[in-house]
């Protein structure tokens, strides 16, 4: 590596040592309030006290021999940066060195000086705690160090001598701050407990109702898939033994379409588990799946009806459009489950189909012109509608279920639909 690389790596090492560790604090108006205070309340205890505690110098060249107003002033002029210790606390500190190497240098008041190292001390402070910029604070922790240290030399004894009358507020002081320190860090860290707590709490919460939504998301699927197709073999299955031993054409066709319900079934299902197990990590991969039935397939699903021996009628009004699939399959399984309500609880009967679009939404009927419960009516147990108003009200859609005036049942579904 030659003098330029060395000389890069060592400029790349400098720029990573001053880079800052977070933005410059921005204090609140409180914390702004609080250092004006206490740099006025240093000086005020520090103005009055150095009369009689400290010595201070006989030298009549002195500016602030004589001149109290002015040495107070001087004074006041040393606490003020500490209003800004919080926002800028590094050019705080050394501003404070500066103004106590000029205090230095043009005056041999020992109060003046010990009361530049104490505001000093509170800025080194400020600068170890807010800065960001943790390098710079260092050296410059240093260089007051050694500031003040040469200032002890020069002005001996000023910096060494602590008067008794201070000793008190030294212990107490720092004591009393220490103790507020160690009281607000417990209660952050009870804080932060509590919060990860109620944190973990509610995330146990929504995986919970993520469970139960995901059971009964696929409760309704299967209820959908399993009932529709099952009534329809069960129906037909009927059908034929009824008639095999007087017309083996018409049972033949029974069992036919006892074949075609139960592959409905078996695909449907597939669909289903493979929904459940798309993450699977079976080498063979995973479960190939179909698309979800649609409005497309409404007539796929009346013919099997109609193959039950339940006349249906499909009526569609308004221009049929693309809509986004879960509506399509919601709007699939109204049509199915009310046919199937009308083959299991009205048999003999006819039905009807109504299917219109709407500028502004999708409204679906279907109603039966009722008929003598068959068989198949005893497993019915009023889920297939709780499933349905569920799955309508995910897009703000209603469905309402009930007896006809004239006879036979009716379920109408309006399902809102974005205006195209």
């Amino acid at each position: 590596m030659g003098l330029v690389g060395i000389t890069d790596q060592l400029w790349a090492w400098g720029r990573q040592l001053l880079r800052p560790s977070g933005p410059l604090p921005r204090p609140s108006r409180r914390s702004q309030v609080f250092d004006a205070i206490l740099a006025l309340g240093v000086s005020a205890i520090a103005i009055p006290g150095s009369y009689g505690v400290f010595p201070r110098t006989t030298d009549p060249l002195d500016p602030l021999a004589s001149h109290h107003v002015a040495w107070a002033v001087v004074m006041l002029l040393i606490a003020a940066p500490l209003t800004a210790r919080r926002r800028f606390p590094l050019a705080v500190l050394w501003i404070v060195m500066a103004m106590g190497a000029v205090v230095a240098a043009v005056t041999d008041d020992r109060a003046t000086i010990r009361f530049s190292f104490y505001v000093c001390l509170i800025a080194a402070y400020s600068a170890a705690v807010y800065s960001p910029y943790r390098m710079p604070v260092l050296v410059s922790q240093l260089v007051a160090a050694l500031l003040y240290s040469q200032l002890q030399q020069l002005r001996s004894p000023t910096l060494p001598t602590v008067s008794s009358d201070a000793v008190p507020a030294l212990v107490l002081i720092p004591l009393a701050i220490a103790a507020d320190g160690l009281r607000r860090w417990r209660r952050r860290a009870d804080e932060e407990r509590t919060r990860t707590t109620a944190l973990e709490r509610e995330r146990d919460e929504a995986s919970r109702r993520a469970a139960e939504q995901e059971r009964a998301r696929i409760a309704r699927e299967l209820h959908d898939v399993v009932t529709h197709n099952v009534s329809m073999m069960v129906i037909q299955a009927g059908a034929a033994r009824k008639v095999m031993a007087t017309s083996q054409e018409q049972a033949r066709e029974a069992l036919l379409a006892v074949e075609a319900g139960g592959r409905a079934a078996m695909s449907e299902l597939r669909h289903v588990m493979g929904l459940l197990t798309m993450n699977t990590d079976d080498p063979a991969g995973p479960v190939q799946l179909v698309p979800q039935p649609g409005l497309d397939r409404l007539d796929a699903l009346i013919a099997g009806v109609r193959a039950s021996g339940v006349p249906v009628e499909l009526t569609v009004a308004g221009q049929p459009r693309p809509m986004p699939g879960g509506i399509e399959l919601a709007a699939y399984r109204v049509v199915q489950e009310a046919l199937t309500n009308t083959v299991k609880h009205a048999g003999g009967a006819s039905a009807t189909v109504i299917v219109d679009y709407g500028a502004a939404y999708l409204r679906l009927e279907v109603a039966d012109t009722g008929g003598a419960p068959r068989a198949a009516a005893a497993t019915g147990n009023g889920r297939g509608l709780i499933g349905l108003r569920e799955r309508l009200a995910v897009y703000g859609g209603t469905v309402h279920a009930g007896p006809r005036p004239r006879g036979g049942y009716r379920v109408r579904a309006h399902i809102p639909l974005e205006a195209s």
